[in-house]
């Protein structure tokens, strides 16, 4: 029987990228709605930022079902490992940065967002940071 690691890590990757481009565009997607002056404009992002965030949440979901799913199969090794909860605490913080952005969409929605474009701009840098820390820990599984 061939091994299953190969499947479920390639899955992980795919549903971590597709997370991740949702968690670098819809902030971005915030940022032009906050800078926007026209009524038309930003009915157009608000739209857009709600069937975005709808598209991109179920990857989310993937991508931790398809990280359990990994971690299941060598528990010992993984439960032991220093870097793996560094990662998992960084996936826990990208999951409240994701239902924050769920939050922001729900509150374009109903034009009662204020924040500047300022504050989307540097919000919209969060997630960035969190990749390089969560790649530099798997990569090189420093602890």
């Amino acid at each position: 029987m061939p091994s299953l690691y190969p499947w479920l890590l390639a899955l992980h990757i795919i549903f971590v990228v597709c997370w991740f481009a949702g968690l670098f565009y819809l902030p971005r997607i915030f940022v032009y709605y906050a800078a926007s002056e026209h009524p038309e404009t930003r009915a157009q992002l608000a739209l857009m930022s709600r069937k975005l965030y709808r598209f991109v949440t179920p990857f989310m979901a993937l991508t931790i079902i398809f990280g359990l799913s990994l971690i299941s199969l060598n528990v010992d090794y993984y439960l032991a490992a220093t870097w793996l909860w560094l990662k998992l605490a960084g996936v826990a913080f990208l999951v409240i940065y994701h239902l924050q952005c769920g939050r922001y969409v729900k509150r374009i929605n109903a034009d009662q967002d204020h924040h500047t474009h300022v504050f989307y701009r540097f919000f919209n840098e969060i997630p960035v940071l969190f990749l390089f820390a969560i790649v530099f820990l798997v990569v090189l599984k420093p602890f």
